[in-house]
């Protein structure tokens, strides 16, 4: 049986989907949503992080480089600026992709207006795309500005190598911090939970995974121990990118880090299909 309305064009027979394959229209509308949220507030969620990362660069390379020192790596020796400033980059992209995803769902269970992100026409994969999306895009917009920056600072060179090693790290990094930050916005239940996954798990690992030093000069247990961060090879591969040498083979990166982003985004997946924390 079909419907006939008013004006005569015949509307589906009730309980036959729409929409269906995918909601373009939906997965871009809160796509935009994201990217409007941070790009609102630019000077904090951009631009300040580029000043903080700056400066790390400054502070260290007049503390530790302004004598000409240099980093062996894979037996090159490179400028000890050029040796953090990719490490800089990258790390900057990570931590604030991990606070963009950490926020969209947090901020909507505290307000309790979490229903706006449940009730519209969207798939769950759709939905996690979005947020992922707009983490991710928040990132680049951060790595982009931060690396504008340290162009124009005298002394440092940041002239792409290989630019598909910066662009594949760089996504496969944020998109990794996006879905740790995702998943930390469904466990969550106020700031502070958030705020401990940034201060006790996201920093140590980004500032203990060779962005100021070459793993290389570690003794072999504490190399042991790096290898098994994966901030590691999001690092080493992002280096690569700009330097053209690494600490880790480029190919390895990719394989953990690829196979980490999918454990992540099954568990995601799994948890907001069942509204877990988030229906209750």
């Amino acid at each position: 049986m079909t419907i006939q309305p008013s004006s005569g064009q015949a509307l589906p027979e009730p309980g036959v989907p729409v929409i269906r394959n995918i909601n373009w229209g939906g997965l871009r509308t809160l796509y935009v949503k994201e990217v409007r949220r941070f790009f609102k507030v630019q000077l904090q969620t951009v631009w300040a992080p580029a000043v903080t990362t700056l400066m790390f660069l400054v502070i260290f390379t007049v503390a530790l480089g302004g004598s000409g020192r240099t980093v062996s790596l894979q037996g090159h020796e490179i400028h000890f600026a050029d040796f953090i400033a990719p490490g800089l980059i990258v790390m900057g992209m990570l931590n604030n992709a991990f606070a963009n995803a950490s926020f969209s769902l947090l901020v909507g269970k505290i307000q309790g207006n979490i229903v706006d992100y449940l009730m519209p026409p969207l798939s769950t994969s759709e939905l996690l795309a979005a947020l992922v999306g707009g983490a991710v895009t928040r990132a680049f917009c951060v790595g982009g500005a931060v690396w504008l920056a340290m162009a124009l600072w005298p002394g440092v060179h940041v002239a792409p190598a290989h630019l598909w090693a910066i662009l594949w790290f760089g996504l496969l990094g944020s998109v990794f911090l996006a879905l740790m930050g995702v998943l930390t916005s469904i466990w969550a239940e106020k700031f502070d939970h958030a705020a401990a996954v940034t201060n006790f798990v996201v920093s140590p690992l980004t500032l203990l995974s060779g962005t100021f030093y070459s793993v290389d000069r570690l003794a072999p247990t504490f190399q042991a121990i790096s290898h098994a961060n994966p901030f590691f090879y999001i690092i080493s591969g992002f280096r690569y990118g700009f330097l053209g040498v690494a600490d880790s083979p480029v190919l390895l990166g990719t394989a953990v880090i690829l196979g980490l982003d999918l454990v992540l985004a099954v568990l995601c997946y799994t948890l907001i299909r069942r509204g877990w924390k988030l229906k209750s």
